[in-house]
């Protein structure tokens, strides 16, 4: 295949691989035409090679478009998974909105910006206070029901199949389980359930390269997010990831066979057949 990075670290071993500055794309407009993929473009760059140079990207558009703001990819988890998402209001920041959620919202409970990872811009609103200083940092008001956890799962997906599943343990502050926040690693086994929601919001979302968490409270799954850009912490030497990246591209990269079936570019749904590889 070949191959085309804007992000050395992530593509590190790619066979075929050439790797090019996000800012200088402009300049390599014939090769970016000629790539057979294009991995890891930065979200500005997205429209101009998809629309414009017509390049098939990795991760897939959709993983692009819903991973980039918690607001959509709520709303795209509520529409295809409503009974799996905590009980989550989105307003206008106002003030009858504001007011209209410390009314209704039972304490505490969760307040998120729109565009945040890694644990940074999550607020556990416990006081009057703690809801006043978080709609002065934001234009949409994003909150959640408060969930009893120690711990969530991290469960990665790559074209259809779970490369890794572990949980993140919450940080000795509490509240955060993110690994950047000082929340820890267990490889204990992540049952099924939560794969499975991960692979079915996956499979109908068209997201082809996501860290999903999910939490499960009483044994039933809930799901928090997805990472496009998940961290690397809980995958260990990352081989595994590396390989299944490629496996997948070069899948989806095979002329369709003379019945019709095999892979296919318009439509995921081909593509999510399996789990494999759980840690």
């Amino acid at each position: 295949m070949n191959l085309i990075s804007f992000n050395v670290f992530r593509t590190l071993g790619f066979p075929g691989t050439t790797v090019l500055k996000p800012e200088d794309y402009l300049r390599h407009k014939e090769l970016l035409r000629n790539a057979d993929w294009v991995l890891f473009p930065e979200y500005w760059q997205l429209n101009a090679l998809v629309y414009g140079l017509k390049c098939r990207v990795f991760p897939s558009v959709a993983s692009y478009h819903i991973g980039h703001d918690k607001v959509e990819m709520t709303r795209a988890f509520q529409a295809v998974a409503p009974e799996h998402i905590p009980w989550t209001l989105i307003e206008a920041n106002g003030p009858h909105e504001r007011e209209h959620i410390w009314s209704v919202m039972a304490l505490p409970f969760v307040a998120k910006l729109p565009k945040a990872s890694m644990g940074e811009g999550v607020w556990l609103i416990e006081t009057r206070d703690d809801w006043r200083r978080y709609c002065e940092r934001t234009q949409v008001l994003y909150v959640q029901e408060y969930l009893p956890l120690d711990r969530d799962a991290r469960v990665v997906v790559v074209g259809g199949k779970v490369v890794t599943a572990y949980w993140r343990t919450q940080a000795p502050q509490g509240f955060y389980n993110n690994v950047s926040r000082g929340g820890g690693i267990d490889h204990s086994p992540v049952p099924p359930v939560a794969t499975d929601l991960a692979l079915r919001l996956a499979r109908e979302l068209e997201v082809d390269h996501a860290g999903f968490d999910i939490a499960l409270v009483e044994g039933y799954p809930y799901v928090l997010e997805f990472n496009r850009l998940f961290g690397n912490q809980g995958l260990g030497q990352g081989s595994d990831l590396k390989h299944a990246i490629l496996d997948y591209l070069q899948q989806q990269s095979e002329p369709r066979d003379p019945d019709g079936s095999g892979p296919t570019d318009s439509s995921m749904g081909s593509r999510f057949t399996g789990v494999a590889g759980l840690a």
